[in-house]
């Protein structure tokens, strides 16, 4: 288990002036690689996360409780096929293109429970909740369906709160620390499915 990118991303327009309805809603969701397995620079991590990094809602990312959210590697080949047939054009998505500030390998929401902890070299990070898409998701991915497929997959990733701060790179090794284990990601993520599904709350 390893990170294989750490991204962040400011503040902006998500749509741009050219989309009339939307020009002044804001998003820092389009994160940008700053430490690669290419070229490991290395990062500044704080209490409230990747230090430059920006949100636009605190209400709903960032802060202490959602201070780096994580996503699995393993998703992107799930991402590009999906838009790629859904938007008819081809789609190769680059590491913080899903809004993640931890792109990471060998580790999966089935296996992430809320209240585990995490080991990267000298910095500790404990599991707080899964990620919940909105319409900015879509937005980013130029899919309208996104949200629904992110929890339909259960490809949602995670929100990690910062315990011990420091200073990371591209290719630091994870170890997760198991705590007590009685809500996984995945379970989280059936719930709010389920939900959302009962009350037609789709965006």
């Amino acid at each position: 288990m390893k990170i294989l990118s750490i991204s962040a991303g400011k503040v902006a327009p998500l749509f741009g002036n050219h989309h009339p309805n939307y020009k002044l809603v804001a998003s820092a969701i389009h994160k940008k690689a700053i430490s690669t397995l290419e070229k490991p620079s290395p990062i500044e991590i704080t209490t409230l996360g990747i230090k430059g990094d920006e949100q636009a809602d605190l209400s709903v990312h960032g802060g202490l409780e959602k201070a780096i959210y994580v996503y699995p590697a393993e998703h992107y080949a799930f991402w590009n096929e999906l838009l790629t047939r859904e938007t008819n054009k081809s789609v190769d998505l680059q590491y913080g293109a899903i809004g993640e500030n931890f792109t990471i390998e060998g580790l999966l929401e089935s296996e992430v429970y809320v209240g585990d902890r995490l080991q990267i070299e000298d910095l500790e990070f404990v599991v707080t909740k899964l990620r919940e898409p909105c319409f900015k998701f879509n937005a980013a991915v130029a899919y309208k369906g996104a949200s629904k497929a992110m929890l339909q997959s259960g490809f949602s990733g995670w929100y990690l709160r910062v315990l011990k701060t420091g200073t990371l790179s591209a290719g630091a090794e994870i170890t997760l620390i198991p705590g007590l284990r009685e809500t996984s990601i995945a379970q989280q993520n059936k719930k709010l499915l389920n939900n959302r599904n009962q009350k037609d709350l789709w965006e």
